[in-house]
């Protein structure tokens, strides 16, 4: 087998296949040996790493007639994009890790393992060492998925979680998942929530079987969270979290629904939700499906040595598939479900205003509201000398009815400021 890159991941993959070498073959039924490994830095010191492995030849490092599996922990679209398809035109099986371009452009990798007859396994791809993508693709294969929700995102849960439970504000705690090697030193792909889309439309392109690609998932970050949103959310006996949503919207009368909804963004949740009790970096993802119920997979979602534990569980899957001369199951994306637009998705709000202190407030913010069509569905007024403290809580109502009443509310004369808007979810 060939590996290209060789950080933080590759590194760990390195040091479990030297260790675990004796067991690694009694469980597949042949030895797995280290064919070469690409790299940009040759010199670059490796702890663990066989020098002699090392080549920056990667596209003849994945065609090698002695390679039968290449795993690619390079990351990024190009040059893992090109390389993959390579390996599996000249029949070698692929294992990746690389979320952003099964996100991107998972179709044209799936079509190319169904063509060349190679397996494509991508478990590292979403939520670190927790075996979910297996039980998604091979053991609720033949159940009916109606929601996938979950916290995919170690950095962001981490940074919402020290704001909850110490009071930090958003860029201290930043820094301190920064200092503690949970973010990176350019955080935006944690923290605007890319991460958590791309993984997000992994999770709905397994559950759903349709194509969801990372442009189809609406998508907000965390930079906006506020310590109003969060003492806002302790006074509902919530907690912020940044969560991944896919669910299959039903139609009337209709078994297999007539979309699906894919989104992340900050929401509150009641804190007797399990998810609201997922701390520190963990990540926490349920599966709830027609017959098998409600299931959660619980663990490190990031980090190299659980990434690399869920790569190895995937080469020895693949492995096996080796010898045994059968390719594992394909993706198949029968359903071609639509991705619906994110203003008709059903959700509740929560929404915090500063308004003058006045006899009609409530009442003209409550018309506004009934003018587009939301539901309240608990009100709460508290007096601030001259001005006042409104929080609304509506019903669940679409998204884009919801987000047209706040402009509305922003343009009132009596609303000194929309201090607080989020999302209400995990009531259900």
């Amino acid at each position: 087998m060939a590996l290209l890159g060789c950080g933080v991941v590759g590194t760990e993959v390195v040091r479990l296949l030297r260790e675990q070498a004796v067991d690694l073959a009694a469980r597949v039924g042949a030895p797995l040996e280290l064919a070469g490994i690409a790299v940009r830095r040759p010199d670059k010191v490796r702890a663990g790493v066989p020098e002699e492995l090392l080549t920056t030849d990667a596209q003849g490092l994945v065609t090698r007639d002695d390679v039968d599996i290449v795993i690619e922990v390079i990351g990024g679209i190009e040059p893992a994009r090109t390389l993959m398809l390579e390996a599996m035109k000249t029949g070698k099986s692929v294992i990746t890790a690389n979320k952003a371009l099964l996100a991107e452009d998972g179709a044209t990798l799936f079509a190319a393992a169904r063509e060349y007859g190679a397996d494509l396994y991508y478990e590292a791809s979403v939520a670190g060492a927790i075996p979910l993508l297996r039980p998604l693709r091979e053991s609720l294969v033949g159940d009916h998925v109606h929601r996938v929700l979950g916290i995919v995102n170690g950095t962001t849960n981490y940074i919402l979680d020290q704001m909850d439970t110490h009071g930090a504000g958003f860029n201290d705690a930043l820094e301190e998942a920064q200092a503690l090697g949970y973010a990176e030193a350019d955080p935006t792909a944690d923290v605007e929530g890319f991460d958590a889309a791309a993984k997000a439309a992994i999770l709905a392109q397994l559950a759903f079987h349709t194509p969801v690609g990372a442009a189809d998932v609406h998508r907000e970050g965390i930079t906006e969270v506020s310590a109003a949103d969060v003492a806002g959310a302790k006074g509902m006996d919530c907690v912020v979290k940044l969560l991944a949503i896919c669910e299959r919207v039903p139609s009337e009368g209709g078994r297999n629904g007539r979309g699906v909804s894919v989104r992340v963004y900050p929401a509150m949740i009641p804190r007797s939700h399990p998810l609201a009790s997922v701390r520190e970096a963990y990540n926490a993802v349920f599966v709830e499906a027609e017959s098998a119920g409600s299931l959660m997979f619980y663990g490190a979602g990031a980090g190299g040595a659980p990434t690399a534990s869920a790569i190895l569980g995937d080469l020895v899957a693949v492995a096996r598939n080796v010898v045994g001369g059968t390719p594992g199951p394909v993706e198949v994306t029968y359903a071609k479900l639509p991705v619906l637009p994110m203003g008709e998705t059903v959700t509740r709000y929560y929404i915090q205003l500063d308004v003058a202190d006045e006899a009609g407030v409530l009442a003209t913010v409550a018309e506004e509201f009934a003018r587009h069509g939301v539901s309240i569905q608990a009100v709460r007024q508290v007096g601030l000398g001259e001005e006042a403290q409104l929080v609304v809580v509506t019903h669940r109502a679409p998204d884009a009815a919801l987000s047209a009443t706040v402009e509305v509310l922003r343009g009132l004369e009596m609303v000194r400021e929309v201090a607080s808007v989020m999302r209400v979810e995990g009531e259900e």
